[in-house]
C-alpha cells in the first residue's frame, strides 16, 4: 500500500480522542484490559470533510468534495495512559469545484505523529482519549479541466501543520477492540499553475471521522 511511503519520510507529533459506540461493546470489563501490553495496531477506514470555503484558485471560489480511505496506525503505550501514535490514510479522491464552472480533482493522502492520553484505566470497558500532534499530507494526481488554466498544470502544495483528535476505544476482550475517531487537520496548500506559485492558498483544514477495529500486544 503506498501510503507507507510517506510514514516513513516524515517525521510528526501528537494527536487526542473523544468519541462513542454500540453499548453492545460495554462488558468483561473486569479484568486489567489492556495490561502489559505496550502495543497496538488498528486497521479502518475514515471519511474527509474538508473545509467549505478553502479559497480561490485562480481568482475562483472553490469547493472540496472529500472521500473515504483506509486508514492504519500503530501506537507505544509509554503506561496505561499516556501513547505514541504514528498514524496514516490511503489516497483520498478529492473532487474541486469552482466557482466559475472549472472543475478537477486531488488526491490527499495524510500521515500524522500523535501524543495521546487515554483516559480511566485498562479494566474499563469504553475508553475516551484526546491527542495533539503534528501531520503532512502529500497531495497529487492533480487533474483539472482546460477551462481553469488552459494547457498548464495546476498543482498544490503539501499542507501541513497540527493535527488534533478525539476518540475512544470499546474493549471487546483483553486483546480486540473497536475504534471510533475524529480528527481535525489545520494546514494551508499553495496553489500552482505550471510550477509557478499564483500567491493563492487553499485552506484545507480536513476533518476525518473513521471507525477501526484493533489489536493489543
Amino acid at each position: 500500500m503506498s501510503y507507507f511511503i510517506p510514514l516513513k519520510r516524515l517525521t510528526l507529533a501528537a494527536a487526542v480522542a473523544l468519541a462513542f459506540a454500540p453499548a453492545a461493546f460495554a462488558q468483561d470489563a473486569d479484568n486489567d484490559t489492556d495490561a502489559g501490553k505496550r502495543f497496538s495496531v488498528v486497521a479502518g477506514y475514515a471519511h474527509m470533510v474538508p473545509k467549505s470555503d478553502p479559497g480561490t484558485i485562480l481568482g475562483s471560489d472553490a469547493d472540496l468534495d472529500g472521500q473515504g480511505a483506509p486508514t492504519l496506525s500503530g501506537s507505544w503505550h509509554v503506561n496505561e495512559n499516556i501513547a505514541v501514535e504514528l498514524w496514516g490514510a490511503g489516497k483520498v479522491e478529492t473532487d474541486v469545484n469552482l466557482a466559475n464552472g472549472g472543475s478537477g480533482s486531488i488526491k490527499t493522502q495524510p500521515v500524522a505523529l500523535s501524543g495521546q492520553y487515554h483516559f480511566g484505566d485498562a479494566s474499563q470497558a469504553i475508553r475516551p482519549y484526546v491527542g495533539l500532534g503534528y501531520y503532512q499530507a502529500n497531495v497529487d494526481s492533480e487533474e483539472f479541466d482546460a477551462s481553469v488554466a488552459g494547457p498548464n498544470h495546476v498543482g498544490i502544495g503539501t499542507p501541513k501543520g497540527a493535527i488534533g483528535t478525539v476518540g475512544a476505544d470499546f474493549n471487546i476482550t483483553d486483546r480486540w477492540f473497536a475504534r471510533a475517531d475524529a480528527r481535525y487537520m489545520k494546514g494551508d496548500a499553495e496553489v500552482k499553475v505550471a510550477g509557478e506559485e499564483t500567491g493563492e492558498e487553499l485552506q484545507m483544514d480536513p476533518w476525518m471521522v473513521g471507525v477501526g477495529v484493533g489489536v493489543r500486544f
